[in-house]
């Protein structure tokens, strides 16, 4: 059975009457999400954060203070439809800021909430057409392109090329099953311990299970645990009191206190000292807020998401990390795969972000040539996705007008990657330990997955002890799908 599609749509008002009648006219539904937004630059922030499929804007939140925000929209994010609410005493500007946008329709207050849903319904189908007319577009251009294309070519299908949670963009299995486990996770109150290498998406994901979760409409807050002392993490997160050091000049609520009722993610979470593990640890256990130079005690409702580069299990074992904390804040544990562990996602990734940087530079770039794409998959990405999205944004901005990006277009260590190498299994860029490891780690894992994880054949078939395979199985990290 398909998972019933949940149609996010981003309101843009300070207008209580407005946003009544929005929850009114589609809140409830289950087949919509509202993100209420005070300004243009909150939805703004949103937009960046979450797969939006509906922007209602108030005219009168835009007129003055942003009135371009439809228009960049538009370029940035043309998948997502745009509906204005405007004052008839506004009528005139707001008809114009609509035009230019390119609204599916703007509708004069007060408007019912069965307009309000009629319309919304009408703006989504507008959208989803649009979105499959572009795809269509592309394909045919491609078509008559294909010996540029051919073999490596993809067809492309008018449900999409990729699958989304939020921002995070994949088709691997791997990445499905994380990002199943997520949405489990986002539906309970539980802390969440996010594992993955820099530049996986951590960030991504944190923001992607709070929008998921039932404190949605309350603040998400991140803090970098990284470099911090003691007392300046101490001040962050449970705020202090004037005087409490040199330079405190006012009190200072602390995040915790300020996402009352929402969650806060710690990235770099391995980061703190055994110390500060001791206020966190009683924060988690009892909610407890004293704030540096107070001794009044104060309460707070948060939901805490951690993140580590690190292995939080391996720092426990070595006294690194305390083994209360790290089970209080593992009630879901999630690992993020690095991007050379699912090659798959990398022509998804970067026709994503084509699409993307070609909206904010204001250029047409049909996508990638099939020998550009054969080396992206080729290289190994030590910088993992964030590095795959400042090369694509480098070459879409390099790229000419209504062409494709080729070879030529990438960067020099990606562009001199053996394709052949790739093809063989081995990492770009890799010593011959390195090489020698991913043939052994290719030759293991394809021995267990033939003898159903049957470690004696395995054993029998590789030449090994049992002791052996399973030490190559703990070293390369393998385990039974």
């Amino acid at each position: 059975m398909s998972a019933q599609v949940v149609h996010t749509v981003v309101v843009v008002s300070d207008d209580r009457e407005v946003l009544d009648s929005i929850n009114a006219a589609i809140g409830s539904e289950s087949d919509y999400r509202l993100i209420e937004c005070r300004s243009a630059q909150e939805a703004w922030l949103r937009l960046n954060e979450i797969q939006a499929h509906l922007i209602v804007a108030d005219c009168r939140a835009l007129i003055g203070v942003d009135p371009d925000f439809l228009v960049r929209a538009r370029i940035t994010h043309p998948h997502v439809g745009r509906v204005m609410i405007a004052d008839p005493e506004l009528d005139a500007a707001c008809a114009a800021m609509a035009r230019q946008a390119a609204a599916y329709l703007y509708v004069l207050k007060p408007a019912s909430p069965a307009l309000i849903k009629l319309v919304a319904v009408r703006a989504l189908e507008m959208a989803e057409l649009s979105r499959r007319h572009r795809l269509l577009s592309r394909e045919l251009k491609i078509s008559i392109d294909d010996q540029m294309f051919f073999p490596a070519a993809e067809p492309l299908s008018v449900k999409g090329g990729w699958s989304q949670f939020e921002r995070l963009v994949f088709v691997s299995a791997k990445m499905a099953e994380l990002c199943d486990e997520a949405r489990r996770a986002a539906k309970t109150e539980l802390p969440v311990l996010i594992h993955g290498e820099t530049g996986t998406g951590k960030e991504l994901l944190a923001r992607a299970i709070h929008f998921n979760s039932a404190r949605m409409r309350s603040p998400l807050h991140v803090q970098n645990c990284g470099g911090l002392s003691d007392d300046t993490l101490h001040s962050e997160l449970f705020g202090h009191v004037r005087g409490a050091f040199t330079g405190a000049i006012a009190n200072r609520m602390g995040l915790f206190r300020a996402a009352d009722g929402g969650t806060v993610f710690l990235d770099e979470i391995s980061e703190v000292s055994p110390r500060f593990q001791v206020s966190l640890l009683r924060f988690l256990q009892e909610r407890e807020i004293k704030p540096l130079g107070s001794d009044k005690v104060q309460f707070a409702d948060v939901r805490i998401i951690a993140a580590s580069n690190r292995p939080l299990a391996k720092l426990v074992e070595r006294g690194e990390f305390r083994r209360d904390l790290f089970y209080r804040l593992k009630g879901f544990e999630l690992l993020i795969p690095p991007l050379r562990e699912r090659n798959e996602d990398v022509a998804p990734l970067a026709q994503f972000f084509v699409e993307k940087y070609a909206g904010v530079v204001g250029r047409r770039v049909l996508g990638l040539t099939a020998d550009a794409l054969a080396r992206l998959r080729a290289y190994a990405w030590p910088g993992n996705v964030r590095e795959l999205e400042t090369e694509i944004r480098r070459m879409v901005a390099i790229a000419e007008q209504g062409g494709y990006i080729s070879a030529r277009h990438l960067s020099q260590a990606i562009g001199e990657v053996d394709i052949a190498d790739a093809a063989a299994g081995l990492p770009a860029g890799g010593n011959l330990k390195d090489m020698v490891e991913a043939l052994e780690r290719q030759a293991v894992s394809a021995a267990l997955r033939r003898h159903q994880w049957n470690q004696t054949r395995v054993a029998n078939e590789l030449g090994l002890s049992r002791v052996g395979l399973a030490n190559k199985i703990k070293r390369y990290s393998l385990e039974p799908r």
